[in-house]
């Protein structure tokens, strides 16, 4: 059993040793790479990680349907519902199972060809051609009904979660010539631009066909839905100006003082936008904020496309500080023991959104922890309050994918923490990590969920086989259309 007190034993006098070793990004910050750093060891451990994490997709993905559930129980009973982003997440992972030996061409070709299948019969939008978010994956049928609950559900297409079953169908049809063409024509048929609204410069949340609502709009630049925006400048079914149209903080106005803190930064104009380049302060770092503070928001993005080589005063220096934020709010200034904070399932039932609530605009945060530990540093006529203390930061969530996202960033971190989770708690099984634990009670979460599943082989995947998930998704008309927005921009952090 843990006990919190032997943890911090562990790990906090290590931490000032732990956190030097990640200088502050300069202008000459070296481009990460998705193996530097690791050891033979290390590669041995990813290797066993990436075999159990495959097995849970085995486990719950339908043999007749090819399609995974959303998350899977400990005792082996499955959702009725997947998503759209699980069934992405399951073809990437199977194109990296393949590439690792854990499966075999023939394996892979016919597991996908199912998935496909199942893909191409799926009732969708035909505006648009997008898939709706929810289905039962033992079926392939529109969820109206939640399975859980009995609740009725507004069929509604999600533009991030379209975003990422088109990265599946992307890295399948470069991966896997033998299904090139269903997957490619799949892809072909998403139209992004569906949800561009030109008045905001922006894309849609969701949409939902039944009742025309339409949630105006992804408003941050660090969140997961650059994705689409990015696949949707790729297919010329969005501006190239729609990167611009996000914030990267809100503005640091006075009259704007209801989000989490006031930035420091200015504005900068790009293709005709003026942007606030603005950024977060946080503990001597200035960091660009996501709407939650999560590493989900941040990272997920990175396992696909090159950010940190195309954005070298840009996201070069922010994943890192992210990465870093991530590793102080846990180690230092919450002192957990541990670190990893993102949307995940919540040990007590559910799933909620985690972060490091000081780099998140959620003015009502996104907190590290069950208890909701909050700060503020004050804005403008708000007056800052003073900071929670460790003994404050009681029931901390810890999730392991945000380790394996911050892997290439800080690869003897984010290994070591992996290790002291698996060593300090009941979190690992024949089907790899469990998604959560409550680092204080030991309580664990007795869900694996396809999503973050899928996020642990797309970085163990990069990092053991060259950036294997990157190379099949950056086509030459991505890196054409998305390399010199990314390349203009100037981080109001970069030095």
């Amino acid at each position: 059993m843990h006990i919190r007190s032997r943890a911090k034993a562990l790990v906090v006098g290590a931490v000032a040793v732990l956190v030097a070793g990640l200088a502050l990004p300069t202008q000459a910050a070296p481009t990460a790479s998705a193996s530097g750093g690791l050891t033979a060891d290390d590669r041995a451990t990813l290797m066993r990680y990436a075999e159990d994490t495959w097995a849970s997709f085995v486990a719950m993905t339908d043999e007749a349907s090819g399609l995974p559930a959303d998350k899977l129980k400990a005792d082996g009973t499955r959702s009725a519902q997947t998503s759209t982003t699980n069934i992405g997440a399951y073809m990437w992972s199977a194109v990296v199972a393949e590439e690792l030996g854990i499966i075999g061409r023939d394996e892979l070709v016919d597991r996908l060809s199912v998935t496909l299948d199942t893909l191409a019969g799926l009732e969708r939008h035909d505006e648009s051609g997008q898939f709706f978010n929810w289905y039962d994956h033992r079926t392939g049928e529109v969820i109206t009904v939640w399975p859980d609950d009995g609740s009725t559900v507004v069929p509604h297409l999600s533009s991030v979660d379209n975003g990422w079953l088109a990265t599946g169908l992307q890295v399948v049809r470069e991966a896997v010539p033998e299904l090139a063409e269903p997957a490619g024509a799949l892809f072909d048929s998403m139209d992004f631009g569906f949800y561009y609204r030109p008045e905001v410069n922006r894309i849609l949340f969701h949409y939902a066909p039944s009742t025309g609502a339409a949630p105006c709009c992804y408003d941050t630049l660090v969140s997961e839905s650059r994705i689409a925006t990015y696949i949707g400048i790729a297919k010329d079914e969005l501006p190239r100006k729609a990167y611009f149209g996000t914030w990267r903080s809100f503005a640091g106005t006075c009259d704007a003082n209801w989000h989490e803190q006031q930035p420091v930064g200015e504005w900068r104009s790009y293709l005709r936008q003026d942007v606030w380049e603005g950024a977060y302060r946080y503990r001597g770092m200035e960091i660009v904020p996501s709407w939650g503070g999560s590493m989900f928001e941040a990272l997920m993005p990175t396992l696909f496309v090159p950010e940190e080589a195309w954005g070298r005063r840009s996201w070069a220096v922010n994943h890192p500080l992210y990465v870093r934020a991530h590793i102080e709010h846990g180690l230092e200034e919450a002192q957990y023991g541990y670190w990893g904070f993102s949307p995940a399932n919540d040990t007590e039932g559910g799933y909620r959104v985690y972060g490091v609530e000081a780099i998140g605009m959620d003015p009502l945060g996104s907190p590290s922890n069950n208890d909701s530990t909050l700060v503020d540093y004050g804005f403008c006529d708000r007056p800052a309050q003073p900071l929670p203390g460790p003994e404050d930061y009681t029931n901390g969530i810890v999730t392991p994918h945000a380790s394996f996202l911050a892997l290439r960033y800080a690869p003897e971190e984010a290994m070591e923490n992996l290790a002291n989770l698996e060593r300090d708690f009941d979190i690992y099984s024949d089907w790899g990590f469990r998604d959560t634990v409550n680092v204080d009670t030991g309580t664990v979460d007795e869900y694996f969920l396809s999503l973050d599943q899928g996020m642990i082989m797309g970085a163990i995947g990069n990092a053991l086989a060259d950036d294997l998930l990157r190379d099949a998704f950056v086509t030459p008309e991505l890196e054409s259309g998305v390399r010199p927005v990314i390349a203009m921009e100037e981080f109001t952090n970069y030095r």
